[in-house]
This record gives structure tokens, sequence and C-alpha cells, in this order.
């Protein structure tokens, strides 16, 4: 199956040249992003390495995380939320595009080259509503993708989110905790010491740090969190 699949893949590119979801122009190096966009790419590589926000210099916890340590262990959040990456999100949140997802997991695999592995990936689920609504779920296509790449299982119903919540870009960050209270429910009987949960894109945490919350009640030991990007602080 594996040389099939290597065998697909050269076809597609014989018949398919990759082009650059960003620009448009030839894609490099068998990918769907140009050199230039490809060098446009905002690396998160000095941050906070429990919630991944950015920062000057990088540190095991910024100050939010001193103060008021977050339910997970660590943050793996390759790229801050900026131009290029941005439009690739929004188009494969918002809009379908699955050639973007794509992408994106073979940047976090990129990234997380020699990076410490949990035992499984478990994605932050949407409402049902939302689902139906959408049609698909961005995060269960990102962790399918992130575990094909690093050979780790999907636990994608280890987590269900049984209550509908407002726009979280709407509010700010005591809101969004509050709006996210109760949302999520762990369904599992069993669950791996060391887990990782799987969204797009962390803004104040709130949502990974309440789904952190129930996994470890239900009986992980570790949540981790992995996201595509990072966003700033406000002030930032």
């Amino acid at each position: 199956m594996a040389q099939v699949d290597r065998w697909m893949n050269r076809a597609s590119l014989l018949l398919l040249p990759p082009r650059c979801l960003v620009c448009g122009e030839p894609g490099a190096s068998g990918r769907d992003l140009c050199g230039d966009c490809h060098g446009d790419l905002p690396w998160n590589r000095a941050c906070c390495r429990r919630c991944g926000l950015p920062m000057a210099l990088a540190a095991d916890a910024c100050g939010d995380c001193l103060g008021t340590p977050p339910p997970f262990s660590r943050t793996f959040a390759p790229l801050r939320y900026g131009f290029p990456v941005d439009r690739l999100l929004l188009r494969f949140k918002f809009h379908g595009d699955l050639a973007c997802g794509r992408e994106l997991a073979a940047l976090m695999r990129l990234a997380g080259t020699g990076a410490e592995l949990p035992q499984a990936l478990v994605p932050v689920p949407l409402h049902p509503a939302r689902l139906r609504q959408r049609g698909y779920d961005q995060a269960l296509e990102l962790a399918k993708a992130l575990g094909r790449s690093f050979s780790l299982p999907v636990l994608d119903r280890a987590l269900h989110r049984h209550r509908a919540t407002g726009a979280q870009s709407e509010l700010d960050a005591e809101a969004r905790r509050r709006n996210l209270r109760g949302a999520f429910a762990s369904v599992a009987t069993w669950l791996p010491a060391h887990i990782a949960l799987v969204d797009d894109v962390m803004t104040t945490g709130s949502t990974v740090a309440e789904a952190a919350r129930v996994l470890l009640r239900a009986g992980a030991r570790r949540v981790d969190v992995w996201v595509v990007a990072r966003a700033p602080s406000p002030g930032g």
C-alpha cells in the first residue's frame, strides 16, 4: 500500500505540478508553496514552551504561565499567526480547502522532526451543529494527517463538545473562559498517559485549556497542545 501511495504521489506531480497556495506561482521542491512564500513563513522559534506565546527569547514559561500555569504541559506551535499562514488557515477552516490543510500539516511535520511525541492525538471537536453547518472538522483533518506523518493513533471520539458556544473571536480572554466552561466532555473509558490536543490555531488558549482539564479528569496524566500557529499577545 505504501508503494502504491508513493507511485500515485509521483504520478500526480507529473500530471499536476504543484502550485503555490498563496500566490499561484510554481511550487518548490514538490510542495504547494513557492520558495518566496516559504521564505516568508513566520516560524515561532522564540516562544514560551508552555503555551507557545511568541516572545523575544525562548523560555520554559512566560509571565502568564508562571503566574497561572495552564493545565497543559507543553505547546507545539511551529508558526506564528501572520502572513501567509493566516491565509492558509482561513481557507482551510472556513472554505473547505483541504489542500491548505495538507500543506499546514506538512509544515508541522517538518518542524516536529525530533520532537517529543505523545502516545496519541485528540482533535479538539466541533459541536455537532457546527459540524453539520461546515461539513467537516478542520482539527480532525489536521490530526489525521499528523497521525499518518508521526505514526500516532488519532482518538477522535475521546472528546465530545456537547454544548454549543458563541464565536470565540468576538470575546475577550475572561469571556472566552466563561463561554467554554462545561463545553467538553470525555466519553473515553481509557486514555493513554500522554496525549496531544490538536487544533488549527491558538489565540488565548481558553479552548485547549478547557479540553485539557476534561482529559486530565478522564485519566490522562499529561496533555500537550499541537497547533499550526500561535497568535501573539494583543500588545505584542
